[in-house]
């Protein structure tokens, strides 16, 4: 199935949680596309952020709210009317989710419902992306890749939640969104991210942002679980997959579902190797020290299966991990050195979807 993002010239499309590290990539990609976009979250939840950093503030409609303020939220549906919704607001952090537990289901359960009750009370919604993550699934420690068709079960409160807010979705997709015909009178589906990478980000207990301060103050990364495996990919290769998803469902609304994205062949990278991966990018001689924290328990080993979304899309990452590292020091780099930082992450952009079209890896 070939997609390009002009398929989003003239489409309004709202976005939650816009203000976030995802959010902001996802915000300049469908500007770049010629959307009509609208986004809907509270402040920055950084400083720095990626969102004031390219002033998107400035350059699309930004409704600063709580995703569970139902009335709030429902305004800006009335008056936007979308088209598109692409759902990624939400208390994104495992360790964040054991010091504020309710805070995080209200945020990923509660918000959700939400969302999706506006949606049921908007005519004008064409397909929605509720955006989850890898965590998900119920963690065997397994070393192979889990299917979007393996139990929901997340341990801590984070992925517990967002194993929730996919119960969420296929309960609001199967009583509302479809009619007793069969017939999808709005397509939704989940798509569950591998983590992430890229330039912008600046959250706490995340490895590139720590490696990206201890290079700042001349420090040695420190890493709590160097073994760790995550199935790490740029942040450009899901946020490409939800605008494909979207757009694909939009006009085939039964390709709608829970998809799987993440590295290819289900690879994933060791904590320890991607710092020392970034340290090579950045230079200067950084480097890493373990320091084991006792902090609360995360799944050791994750991997996922993506072998549903390459069938139904003929997906393709098109950056491997090394390439990732690459673009993301370039990025810090230059946020370091005071370069022009909406051209650097358009540039990025435009050279990311260069090899999604051209239909090959670059290593």
């Amino acid at each position: 199935m070939k997609f390009d993002l002009s398929y989003y010239r003239g489409k309004r499309v709202l976005v939650t949680g816009h203000t976030g590290f995802k959010g902001a990539w996802l915000c300049r990609m469908l500007m770049l596309a010629g959307a009509e976009v609208a986004g809907y979250a509270l402040d920055p939840p950084t400083d720095p952020s990626l969102f004031s950093l390219l002033q998107l503030g400035t350059a699309l409609r930004s409704e600063r709210g709580d995703i569970a303020d139902l009335a709030h939220l429902q305004q800006l549906f009335d008056a936007f009317r979308p088209e598109i919704v692409l759902h990624l607001a939400a208390q994104p952090l495992v360790r964040e989710s054991y010091r504020s537990p309710v805070e995080t289901y209200r945020t990923n359960v509660l918000g959700t419902v939400h969302l999706l009750e506006c949606v049921r009370q908007c005519g004008s919604v064409r397909s929605v992306v509720n955006v989850t993550t890898d965590k998900v699934y119920r963690n065997n420690e397994w070393c192979w890749g889990y299917r979007e068709n393996d139990p929901l079960d997340g341990y801590d409160p984070y992925s517990n939640s967002k194993s929730c807010s996919e119960l969420v979705s296929r309960c609001y997709r199967d009583c509302f969104f479809t009619e007793q015909d069969g017939k999808i009178r709005v397509p939704l589906s989940t798509v569950r991210a591998g983590n992430v990478i890229g330039g912008g980000d600046f959250a706490a207990d995340r490895i590139i942002p720590d490696c990206v301060r201890a290079a700042i103050r001349g420090e040695r990364i420190v890493i709590r679980n160097p073994q760790s495996s995550r199935p790490f990919q740029h942040v450009l290769e899901p946020l490409y997959a939800y605008l494909m998803i979207a757009a694909a469902q939009a006009q085939e609304p039964t390709l709608a579902g829970s998809y799987n994205v993440g590295p290819a062949g289900g690879a994933c990278t060791r904590i320890a190797a991607l710092a020392d991966g970034f340290s090579a990018y950045w230079g200067g001689g950084l480097s890493s020290t373990v320091k084991p924290d006792a902090g609360p328990h995360e799944a050791n080993e994750l991997r996922l299966d993506c072998a549903k979304l390459q069938s139904v899309f003929g997906w393709q990452p098109a950056w491997e991990i090394d390439t990732a590292l690459r673009y993301t020091a370039e990025w810090y780099r230059g946020w370091h050195s005071g370069a022009e930082l909406r051209a650097l992450t358009d540039r990025q952009i435009q050279e990311y979807l260069e090899v999604q079209h051209n239909g090959s890896m670059e290593g």
